[in-house]
């Protein structure tokens, strides 16, 4: 843990965890988490159709989606805003997909550091449940904490202060009542940003953000499971915490890449296995 993190290091009491136990029907979960989807990267999109349209021998009993499956969300408006450019109708057709696909099989949403402001109308929209961060799934009689991942990287004391300030009921009011342009423009300048903070620490792996191992603790102690998966850090691994405890890490998704990334973890009784997926 680094020196500046102990302001941040408060792990939730056990009270505060929220828990979902599966039906007994259930006999398979998939996760995902970090798409990043947005009109401008079509195979990824493409792949995660493909996903969400697969025939129902291939399908699990449900879908848990832990953070950033948009790149940006500015709020709910989006949907239903005049098309003046691409990305309205990009998102209602993200929309669309998630809908049809929830007819079937249900999709819990657990929100990201990208997409933390997607509300009641926009979930409505996809067909989703929103997830608490974290949540503990309980599942053929085991148990599984869910989480997105960003609220554990403690080292990442910038991002802590901010990720503070943007999960406020003030701060998003404010926001939110901004014209929907004013909103989208100010998102561009935060993704330039990030984009610019990710190239100039690329060369060097050590300056990457990661889960605190210390927090990941506290928090599969005070849940009493032995399990953490989560995303946000793009470092695909199943990390052994000591004591019986470990974190799985997602993978981010991006089909253009060499080789691609695009999977899901799926959960059954036999344990968690990682599924790649086809892509376009």
């Amino acid at each position: 843990m680094g020196a500046s993190a102990p302001f941040f290091m408060i792990a939730p009491p056990t009270d505060r965890f929220a828990e979902l136990r599966a039906p007994a029907q259930w006999q398979a979960v998939d996760f995902m988490s970090d798409l990043h989807l947005q009109a401008s990267d079509p195979t990824t999109f493409a792949c995660w159709q493909l996903f969400l349209q697969r025939p129902p021998a291939e399908r699990a009993d449900a879908l848990f989606i832990l953070g950033d499956l948009f790149e940006v969300w500015v709020g709910d408006d989006v949907l239903t805003s005049s098309p003046v450019d691409a990305e309205p109708a990009f998102w209602g057709h993200c929309a669309a997909l998630l809908h049809a696909h929830s007819q079937h099989t249900p999709v819990y949403f657990m929100a990201g550091n990208r997409d933390f402001l997607l509300g009641p109308d926009g979930l409505r929209a996809c067909g989703m449940q929103a997830l608490a961060d974290p949540t503990v799934l309980d599942f053929q009689g085991q148990r599984w904490l869910l989480s997105h991942g960003d609220a554990l990287c403690l080292d990442d004391t910038d991002y802590m202060r901010f990720r503070a300030q943007v999960r406020t009921p003030e701060w998003q009011s404010a926001f939110l009542a901004q014209p929907l342009v004013e909103r989208q423009a100010m998102a561009r300048g935060l993704r330039q940003q990030s984009e610019a903070r990710k190239r100039s620490s690329a060369h060097d792996p050590s300056l990457w953000a990661d889960v605190d191992t210390d927090a990941a603790r506290q928090w599969l102690q005070h849940a009493g499971v032995q399990t953490l998966i989560h995303g946000h850090t793009h470092r695909p691994a199943r990390h052994d915490l000591g004591d019986g405890l470990q974190r799985v890490v997602l993978t981010d998704w991006d089909a253009s890449a060499e080789p691609p990334r695009a999977e899901v973890l799926r959960l059954t009784a036999a344990g968690l296995q990682r599924r790649p997926l086809k892509t376009a």
